[in-house]
């Protein structure tokens, strides 16, 4: 699928990111159809990306399980790329579209993917009991950081789908292929 606006050429902020990233994402080359928009999600986007209060891996983990469950192909391509790239466990990150039928999740793993789930639905799914075995895993900080995180995969997510974007193939980059949800 191509997107359904189509891409603005950035000019000096795309050279900027290919030289930055090597490469322009295709969700901004979409969204800098509205520039106000367009900065704002990117200073955003790099805000949740240098929080350090919760582990990586299960910020990664999360946001992968949100794209997973919303269909979101670009976020969980990258994302999955990105589990490269911050030297994380590609064995379990390539799981998460499957993390249910997977045995390679530790239970907070699987609880953090749980909370994702519960947090992408509509009605929100979470739980009393979910929420009280995070909070004395995690503390309240990297609690509120955790969701923060799933709220903006969720912000990312939808308006990817929305928006028609699809993946670029960064996945490709990595030894273990993504499982298929």
């Amino acid at each position: 699928m191509t997107p359904r606006i189509p891409k603005v050429d950035l000019g000096e902020v795309g050279e900027n990111m290919i030289e930055r990233f090597g490469f322009v994402p295709a969700p901004t080359e979409v969204a800098w159809h509205h520039p106000e928009f367009g900065e704002a999600a990117t200073a955003f986007g790099g805000q949740v990306a240098s929080w350090d209060a919760a582990d990586e891996s299960l910020k990664t983990f999360a946001h992968m399980a949100v794209a997973a469950r919303v269909g979101c192909a670009w976020c969980l391509d990258f994302n999955y790329f990105q589990a490269l790239h911050k030297q994380l466990d590609l064995g379990k990150a390539s799981q998460v579209p499957r993390w249910r039928e997977a045995d390679v999740f530790t239970p907070l793993e699987r609880d953090v993917l749980e909370y994702a789930e519960a947090m992408t639905a509509t009605p929100s799914a979470v739980t009393d009991e979910l929420s009280a075995r995070l909070l004395d895993a995690l503390g309240p900080k990297a609690l509120v950081e955790l969701t923060a995180v799933i709220a903006f995969a969720n912000l990312s997510t939808r308006g990817n789908v929305a928006l028609g974007v699809e993946s670029q193939g960064f996945s490709s980059a990595c030894e273990i292929p993504l499982a298929a949800a």
